[in-house]
């Protein structure tokens, strides 16, 4: 009879370790001073509120509670109240809004969800900027001059550029190269990083590749050389759905899209890994500060320190070769030549 009762006592005891144990390591997700309620409030992200409740904002999408009663749980408005439950010993992140006894219709512009990451920060490089092949920027038509001999235009004026249109399309995009990227550790050429200056619609051609354009906007002034492209279909998109960066893929800060080699939290890079890759809008890197050489005082060598973790970056747009990511959280400047590794 002891005998059996050990028995038994053994299996429930094996059957109970895994739980506690899968409860001990999901509870690892919250932050040591997550609360257990949070109302939303105007210029709130998904990522800064899961920051509020996860070690790991990213992984809001694996502890997100789906509330039947929420048409869609990816818009928030301010003053919802976003809640910490537990489901069969997991930590969920649930959703209540519009609480009372009586039904009740509420009506909110989709402009006043809250995004996933701060979209201000990143609107423009979703429009303006793209990373083209050297191949497409040649072959491109080049602006000759405007009305006038005039070497400079914009908006409301026409200019004449030379060449075969890529594609038979009447808006066409003015661009102008900013930087050429060069894989740091293969040397293979990436692209040139090329930003709108002004789109145009073509309004005649000639027999000797002349085309004529108006311009409808501008973003700084159109000048001789500038390339003539077909315009980007760009949907703005809001909502992001974040996961691990694909596993073994690693790459290197090519440039700081501000202008500067060094930026921070909300600053757009670009990364030397694209669609090729594997990689999608909503993978998240961990960043790498690259470790600075000492000289050592006791035998004068000089000494590579290691890489230090300084932050987290989503990318939220991707080329064939090239990626731009948003660094939503850092604790160190984030340079030309840092590390991007799987988080």
């Amino acid at each position: 009879m002891k005998n059996l009762l050990c028995g038994i006592l053994a299996l429930v005891m094996l059957a109970v370790m895994p739980a506690q144990a899968e409860t001990r390591k999901d509870s690892l997700l919250l932050r040591d001073n997550h609360p257990q309620e949070y109302v939303v409030v105007k210029g709130d992200t998904l990522w800064h509120i899961s920051g509020r409740f996860l070690k790991s904002p990213w992984k809001w999408p694996e502890v997100w509670g789906i509330n039947p009663q929420v048409d869609n749980p990816h818009l928030i408005y301010p003053g919802d109240v976003i809640y910490l439950t537990w489901v069969d010993g997991k930590p969920r992140l649930g959703l209540r809004r519009d609480s009372g006894i009586y039904p009740r219709a509420r009506v909110s512009p989709l402009d006043d969800a809250i995004p996933a990451i701060p979209l201000k920060d990143i609107i423009s490089f979703l429009e303006d900027n793209r990373v083209l092949s050297e191949d497409i920027l040649q072959s491109a038509p080049y602006i000759l001059g405007g009305v006038n001999e005039r070497i400079i235009a914009g908006a409301g004026d026409r200019v004449y550029a030379r060449g075969t249109l890529l594609a038979e399309q009447r808006r066409q995009g003015v661009y102008r190269a900013a930087n050429k990227y060069i894989d740091p550790e293969t040397e293979e050429f990436l692209g040139f990083e090329v930003a709108t200056i002004a789109e145009g619609d073509v309004v005649g051609r000639s027999d000797n590749q002349v085309i004529t354009l108006d311009l409808v906007k501008s973003n700084k002034e159109a000048r001789v050389k500038d390339r003539v492209v077909p315009t980007e279909e760009v949907s703005i998109q809001s909502i992001f759905y974040p996961a691990a960066s694909p596993e073994g893929v690693s790459g290197e800060i090519l440039s700081v899209l501000s202008g500067v080699r060094d930026g921070g939290q909300f600053d757009v890079v670009a990364i030397n890994k694209g669609m090729r890759e594997g990689l999608e809008a909503g993978h998240v890197f961990a960043t790498y500060r690259r470790g600075e050489l000492l000289k050592d005082p006791v035998t004068n060598e000089m000494v590579k320190l290691p890489s230090e973790r300084s932050g987290e970056m989503m990318i939220f747009k991707v080329f064939e070769k090239v990626s731009y990511g948003l660094i939503l959280q850092s604790n160190n400047v984030v340079s030309i030549g840092d590390y991007v590794r799987e988080p």
